[in-house]
């Protein structure tokens, strides 16, 4: 069995033993993976938890009557029932209103050998439990082949970094910066006065940025973005590219960059794809009060110390761009 879904097997197991007897359902799009996957669940838990049940719901079909709709679909939550949704491959794609939203733990099981908690449920386990071990995961696989699968997006970066408006002698951090695909741009705009600091909570990406010998333009950490070790009011500008999403809170992640930040300097929210395409390549539709949009991250930001004063969510580029009160 490899490691890796032993390690997300008993992380389940463990969290979820205490509140036996229960009823654990997983579903996902192929059948075949949803049995398998409930069978090694299940076998995880320990001999005096076998009063569990473990299933996969199969042939059921959601309320939209369409063949991809989620088996979660027809199921509610229930205090003696746990739903566990398994995210498919690229290519199968659930309708708005799949089990998804529904379940209380969700798996990436885009690749079986290599699953990742995506979501669970804060009544199962504090975030502090599966986030960062998980999320690191998650990215720990894609270290290596990032900049080859993503690299033509660059010119994005540049053209973001610009629209952030860096300037010579600033003090900019990039959190969540990945392989450092936007320090060369940043230390360019910030130039010999200034300072880049890139940090990233995943050690596989920011050997990938040493590899690419980004670092020759930036300081390079090892952090988590909730808890980043910058002292307050340190940075004239934040850019968070492909972070703010991920985030299993959001307002308190945007609280910690507004608490290094100097009042009056920037935060800079990019992707170098818009939301709807961002969406549509995971195999998903935009949903409403999702973090990013605007209704959405307006209120946010003001109510973690931002102004919100540019919005733009276009095919080739999402920025959203704010003020530190």
């Amino acid at each position: 069995m490899p490691e890796r879904i032993t390690e997300v097997t008993a992380l389940l197991a463990e969290v979820l033993a205490p509140r036996a007897p229960l009823t654990v359902i997983v579903d996902g799009g192929d059948p075949g993976a949803a049995a398998q996957f409930a069978s090694r669940l299940a076998a995880a838990f320990p001999a005096t938890a076998r009063a569990w049940n473990v299933d996969a719901v199969l042939g059921l079909i959601g309320p939209g009557g369409g063949l991809f709709d989620s088996a979660l679909n027809v199921l509610e939550p229930a205090t003696d029932r746990i739903l566990v949704y398994l995210r498919g491959g690229p290519r199968h794609r659930f309708t708005e209103g799949d089990g998804e939203r529904r379940a209380q733990v969700v798996i990436d099981h885009r690749d079986p050998d290599w699953p990742v908690i995506r979501h669970l449920h804060p009544d199962l386990a504090h975030v502090d439990r599966w986030y960062l071990s998980e999320s690191r995961a998650f990215f720990a696989a894609r270290a290596a082949d990032w900049d080859t699968k993503f690299g033509d997006d660059m010119p994005r970066y540049t053209e973001a970094v610009r629209l952030a408006g860096v300037r010579p002698g600033h003090v900019v951090l990039d959190v969540g910066c990945g392989t450092g695909r936007a320090l060369p741009a940043l230390a360019a705009a910030a130039g010999p006065a200034g300072r880049v600091i890139g940090l990233d909570f995943t050690p596989g990406m920011l050997a990938a940025a040493r590899r690419a010998g980004r670092d020759e333009c930036a300081t390079l950490l090892l952090a988590d973005a909730r808890r980043l070790p910058v002292a307050d009011a340190t940075a004239d500008v934040i850019f968070a590219a492909g972070l703010v999403h991920h985030l299993p809170d959001p307002a308190a992640g945007l609280a910690e960059l507004a608490r290094v930040t100097r009042p009056g300097g920037v935060l800079a929210i990019f992707h170098p794809t818009g939301r709807a395409q961002l969406a549509a390549r995971h195999g998903r539709t935009l949903r409403p009060g999702e973090p990013l949009s605007e209704e959405r991250l307006g209120p946010l930001l003001a109510a973690s110390g931002w102004t919100l004063d540019h919005y733009e969510d276009v095919p080739d580029r999402f920025l959203a761009r704010a003020a530190r009160v």
